[in-house]
C-alpha cells in the first residue's frame, strides 16, 4: 500500500512538473506574441506619426512657401515701385536741370544783353554831349529869332525830348517786367497748347440725315406733301428733300431744334410708320426724354474733364451748350477747352486744378440762361454762385471779360485760356464782309498816326505789320507808336484773341561807285 502510494505521489509529482513546463511554454508563447503584436503596434504607431509628422512637415514647408512667394511678390512690387519712383524722381531731376540750364542761358543773355546796353549807353552819353553842342548852337539861333519863334521851338523840342524821355521810362519799366515774367508765361503757355491739342471742326446750320434706301423719301414727304409739313410744322426745321441719293438735310440756325428733329427722323425711319399722328406722337416722347439726354451730356463732360459734384442744374446748363454755338465755335467744346488749358496753366503753377477746370467749364454758361439779361460773365456768376460754386470760381467767371476785377490768380488763367481757345486758326468764323472790314478797320487805325507810310494786316487780322518814315520817326518813337496803335485798337474794335503790332524803322543807304 505505501508503494502504490508513493508511486501515485511520484507520478503527481511528474504530472505537476509536466504541467509547470507545460504552463511555462505556454505562458513563454505567450509572451512572444504579445511581444510580437507589441513590436507591430509599435511599428504602426511609428508608422502612422512619421506619415503624420511628413504631412504637418509638407503643410508647414507649402505654407511657408506660399509665405515666401508672397512675400516675393510683395517684395516685387515694392522694387518696381521704387524703380517707378526713382523714375519719375530722374525725369524730375532731368526737368529741374533743363530748367536750370535755360535759366542760366537766359542769365548769359542777360549778361550780354547788359553789356550792350552798357555799349549804348556810352554811345548815348556822346550823342548827349553832341546834342548839347548842337542846343547851344541853336540857342544862339534863337536869340535872333522872335519871343513867338523862340516859344514855339522851345516848345517843340520840349515835347519831342518828353516824347523820348516816356518812351525810354516805358521800355525800361516793360523790360523789367518782362524778364521776370515772359519766359515762364510762354513755357506755360506753349505746354498748355502741346498737352491740349484739341480738333476742331465747323459748326454749320444744318444737319444731314441718312436713309436707308432711295424709296423712304416718298414716305416722308407723304401724299401731297403733308408729312413733310407736319414734321417742319412740329419741329420748327426746315426738311430738305431733294435729288442727292439716300440722304435729307435738317436747316435751321438753332441746333437744339436740328438735334431733337434729327432724333425724330431716325425713330420715324426705323418704325417705318411715317404720318402727322405718328410724328406728333414720337416727337412728344423725344421731346420728354431729351432732358435726360441733355443731362448725360454735362455729365460725361464732367467724368471727361474729373471734375467732382456739380448741382443738378448746372449739369443740365453745360449739356445745352453743346447746342450753342459763339462766332461759329461749338460752345461746349471751347468751353471744355477752356478748362483743360486753365487746368493745365493751373498745375504748373502750383493751383487748384479742380477749381481751374469748373471755372474753365462754366466761364460762357451765362449764354445758354434764356431767363436772365444782363453780360453772359456776370449772368453765368449769379448762377453759379446760386448753385453753390466756390467764390473763386464765381469771381473767375464774372472777370474773364473784364466785367469785374479778378481777385484769385484762376480768374486771369481762365481769361487766358479762353482768348487762347477762341483765337486758335479755324476755331472762329465770321462772315467775309467781316473778315474784310476787320482788316480795313486794322489798316485805317495804323495810317491815322503820323509818319506812317505803309500798313499790312497779316495772319487773318492777328498781325499788323506798320512801315513808317525813318526820317520822321526815330527808334524809340517806332516803339511807342506800336504802343499807341494797340490801344487804339483796343478801344475801337471788337476781335477774338490777340493782335500784334509791329513797326518797322528801316534806314537805307545807296551809294553809287563810278
Amino acid at each position: 500500500m505505501m508503494s502504490a502510494g508513493i508511486v501515485w505521489i511520484i507520478l503527481g509529482i511528474i504530472l505537476g512538473a509536466i504541467f509547470a513546463l507545460v504552463g511555462l511554454l505556454l505562458a513563454k508563447r505567450r509572451y512572444e506574441e504579445t511581444m510580437r503584436l507589441a513590436k507591430e503596434e509599435v511599428e504602426r504607431l511609428k508608422e502612422k506619426h512619421i506619415t503624420e509628422a511628413r504631412k504637418e512637415a509638407d503643410r508647414i514647408i507649402s505654407s511657408a512657401k506660399r509665405k515666401i512667394e508672397e512675400e516675393q511678390r510683395k517684395l516685387h512690387s515694392e522694387i518696381s515701385r521704387k524703380k517707378h519712383e526713382i523714375s519719375r524722381q530722374r525725369n524730375q531731376l532731368r526737368e529741374e536741370e533743363e530748367r536750370l540750364r535755360r535759366k542760366e542761358e537766359n542769365l548769359r543773355r542777360l549778361e550780354r544783353e547788359l553789356r550792350q546796353k552798357e555799349g549804348e549807353l556810352l554811345k548815348r552819353e556822346n550823342r548827349v554831349k553832341n546834342a548839347e553842342n548842337e542846343l547851344l548852337a541853336k540857342l544862339e539861333e534863337i536869340s535872333r529869332m522872335t519871343t513867338d519863334e523862340a516859344k514855339q521851338e522851345l516848345m517843340r523840342r520840349v515835347e519831342r525830348l518828353a516824347r523820348l524821355e516816356a518812351a525810354q521810362l516805358s521800355i525800361k519799366i516793360k523790360d523789367e517786367a518782362r524778364q521776370r515774367a515772359e519766359e515762364e508765361a510762354r513755357e506755360i503757355i506753349a505746354t498748355a497748347i502741346q498737352r491740349c491739342a484739341a480738333s476742331r471742326t465747323a459748326e454749320v446750320t444744318t444737319t444731314i440725315v441718312e436713309l436707308p434706301s432711295e424709296e423712304i423719301k416718298g414716305r416722308i414727304i407723304g401724299r401731297e406733301g403733308r408729312n413733310i409739313r407736319a414734321f417742319e410744322a412740329i419741329t420748327g426745321v426746315e426738311l430738305i428733300v431733294d435729288d442727292t441719293p439716300e440722304i435729307v438735310v435738317i436747316s435751321s440756325f438753332d441746333a437744339l431744334r436740328r438735334e431733337k428733329a434729327r432724333v425724330i427722323l431716325e425713330r420715324l425711319i426705323e418704325d417705318g410708320r411715317i404720318h402727322p399722328a405718328r410724328i406728333e406722337e414720337v416727337a412728344r416722347k423725344v421731346e420728354e426724354e431729351f432732358d435726360e439726354h441733355i443731362r448725360k451730356i454735362g455729365e460725361e463732360t464732367l467724368v471727361d474733364l474729373e471734375i467732382s459734384y456739380m448741382h443738378p442744374e448746372l449739369v443740365k446748363l453745360v449739356g445745352k451748350m453743346k447746342f450753342r454755338t459763339s462766332y461759329g465755335q461749338n460752345l461746349l467744346a471751347h468751353s471744355v477747352e477752356t478748362a483743360k488749358l486753365a487746368g493745365i496753366m493751373a498745375a504748373e503753377l502750383g493751383l487748384n486744378v479742380e477749381d481751374a477746370r469748373r471755372a474753365g467749364l462754366l466761364h460762357d454758361i451765362g449764354k445758354v440762361v434764356e431767363e436772365e439779361e444782363g453780360p453772359h460773365a456776370l449772368v453765368g456768376a449769379m448762377v453759379a454762385k446760386r448753385y453753390g460754386e466756390k467764390e473763386a470760381v464765381v469771381n473767375a467767371i464774372a472777370s474773364h471779360h473784364g466785367d469785374v476785377e479778378p481777385m484769385t490768380l484762376i480768374a486771369p488763367l481762365v481769361a487766358a485760356a479762353d482768348a487762347i481757345s477762341g483765337a486758335r486758326p479755324g476755331a472762329r468764323r465770321e462772315s467775309i464782309e467781316q473778315y474784310i472790314k476787320r482788316l480795313q478797320d486794322l489798316e485805317r487805325i495804323a495810317y491815322r498816326f503820323p509818319g506812317v507810310q505803309k500798313v499790312y494786316a497779316l495772319y487773318a487780322g492777328r498781325e499788323i505789320r506798320v512801315i513808317v518814315d525813318a526820317d520822321k520817326v526815330s527808334d524809340l518813337e517806332a516803339r511807342a507808336l506800336s504802343e499807341e496803335i494797340a490801344r487804339a485798337i483796343e478801344n475801337e474794335l471788337q476781335y477774338p484773341g490777340q493782335i500784334r503790332v509791329i513797326v518797322i524803322r528801316e534806314i537805307r543807304a545807296v551809294s553809287v561807285a563810278r
